[in-house]
């Protein structure tokens, strides 16, 4: 279409009371351009004359030549002009608008034997917590003011070489704390160059599996367990072998006889999900021994340990291995809040340049702004206090539960020790089925999980997890009133 100026014959209504002039300027040369008043191709004539013939400033007028240009409604240069472009940004947003010829048919798509694999992890409720919410820390609890201070500081300093990006392994002095506290807190030993920032222990448990695993290799996995690590290794191809779980935690001899050799076994030590055990020092020395003979990779996933309410902390699996087959996995999502998304994956150091590898291709660059700030409140001291405020929380919330549970569940829920951890499992009265008593309970505004949704198979015995950590000492009470109910009409 050829270009043709025009004189801008339109009538401009008056700018609205505190109405800035660039803005109803802009405004009206864009509804004339959209209305069609303005043609694609029209010439706009030069801001001075705009200026002079609508008693405005030019420097009012060439803002919002600006804007527009910006936008994609005009184009032009210095000495040049300025006219309509030929193609609206609007126009070019309507996609929907294309004729197909027919009705839209659905592309078939020849996915990759990973892709029909795949299982969507189950989304998590975004309702307000309530008795008994597991899997959730008490967020309503989470220093938000102080978080709020750390990041703006960090945000007042930050550096081109932070927005530049860093290391795929993630921000070295986060790396660094997090070496020092695992050595400390939790008796891993690493070094920071063992240490990968990653999203959380979901994305740790792919990646490894994506390195570790071919289609047909067997992983020995907790029975009952967490089925997020069994999505992650069935997408890849790998065969899953159940091992029961009993009061040490996994049940090697068990597996040793069962299955024999695995590429790959995957424990909760610290706080069995979900039936809450510890692995005795017994278990976890033979289990190590078992890895070195047979040549066996261990994926530890130390979800929640930092809350431990009774008895003495066992060092972490890795701390005790000599022949370098655990991968260590742990969380500030679970400790801190959920939208964190900053977790830790430490791996043997002959395993670094791979996993740094994998870790370049799938994020060129890590959210590194979100790494300082973590590490400026971990370095800070805010990180230690604040686990020590919600593990005297959590304490006192376990003990108003279990008090209330004993008076009032007593003869229908069953409710073992609780060492550790944000949630507990309940054995109910045998003749109680546990999907039945979930039913009752969400009638009675309870939330309750059948452990069977963590099983591959029948269990032994019927339960329901419960958490405890999310919601305070009344809504525990009334929570363990409704769910007695609940139980007494499943009787």
């Amino acid at each position: 279409m050829p270009k043709h100026t025009t004189t801008l014959p339109l009538s401009l209504p008056a700018p609205r009371s505190g109405t800035p002039l660039y803005h109803w300027f802009y405004e009206e040369l864009r509804s004339a351009i959209l209305e069609g008043r303005l043609k694609p191709g029209a010439r706009l004539p030069a801001t001075r004359d705009l200026a002079r013939q609508y008693g405005l400033s030019r420097a009012t007028v060439v803002t919002a030549f600006e804007q527009l240009k910006s936008e994609g409604y005009v184009q032009g240069k210095v000495g040049a002009g300025t006219y309509v472009t030929q193609v609206l940004p609007d126009e070019l947003l309507q996609v929907g608008g294309i004729s197909h010829g027919g009705a839209s048919q659905p592309r078939r798509v020849a996915w990759s034997d990973y892709a029909r694999r795949l299982k969507a992890f189950p989304e998590a409720g975004l309702r307000p917590p309530r008795a008994f919410r597991a899997n959730q820390a008490a967020l309503d609890a989470f220093p938000t003011l102080l978080w709020a201070q750390v990041a703006a500081r960090r945000l007042r300093r930050v550096s081109a070489h932070l927005l530049a990006g860093g290391e795929a392994l993630g921000y070295r002095p986060l790396r660094e704390a997090v070496a020092d506290y695992l050595n400390a807190a939790r008796g891993v030993k690493c070094s920071a160059d063992q240490v990968l920032i990653i999203s959380g222990v979901q994305e740790a448990l792919e990646r490894a599996a994506h390195l570790l695993l071919n289609p047909g290799d067997a992983v020995w996995m907790e029975e009952p367990g967490y089925p997020g690590a069994a999505i992650v290794f069935r997408a890849v191809g790998a065969i899953i072998r159940r091992v029961p779980v009993d009061s040490e935690g996994l049940d090697l001899r068990h597996g040793q006889r069962r299955w024999g050799r695995a590429k790959l076994i995957y424990v909760t030590p610290a706080h069995q999900f979900p039936l809450g055990v510890t692995m005795s020092l017994r278990r976890r020395l033979a289990l190590l021994e078992w890895a070195r003979r047979t040549r066996t990779l261990i994926f530890e996933d130390d979800y929640d340990s930092e809350y431990r309410y009774s008895g003495r902390p066992i060092p972490a699996l890795q701390g005790l291995d000599r022949s370098r087959a655990v991968i260590f996995a742990g969380s500030f999502n679970e400790v801190l809040f959920p939208a964190l998304r900053l977790a830790y994956l430490v791996v043997p150091s002959g395993m670094v340049d791979r996993f740094a590898a994998a870790q370049s291709i799938s994020m060129r660059h890590a959210p590194l702004i979100d790494q300082a700030v973590l590490c400026d409140f971990i370095t800070e001291g805010h990180f230690a206090r604040h686990i020590r405020r919600m593990r005297e929380l959590y304490a006192e919330r376990l003990s108003v539960f279990l008090e209330c549970a004993r008076q009032k569940l007593s003869g229908l829920l069953e409710i073992p020790e609780v060492e550790a951890g944000l949630q507990t499992v309940g054995w109910l009265k045998r003749g109680i089925g546990a999907d039945r008593a979930a039913a009752a309970a969400a009638k009675y505004d309870v939330e309750v999980v059948p452990l069977g949704r963590y099983a591959s198979g029948r269990l032994r015995r019927e339960g329901l997890v419960l958490g405890f950590a999310a919601v305070d000492a009344q809504e525990l009470r009334r929570g363990v009133e409704q769910l007695a109910l609940a139980l007494e009409r499943c009787r």
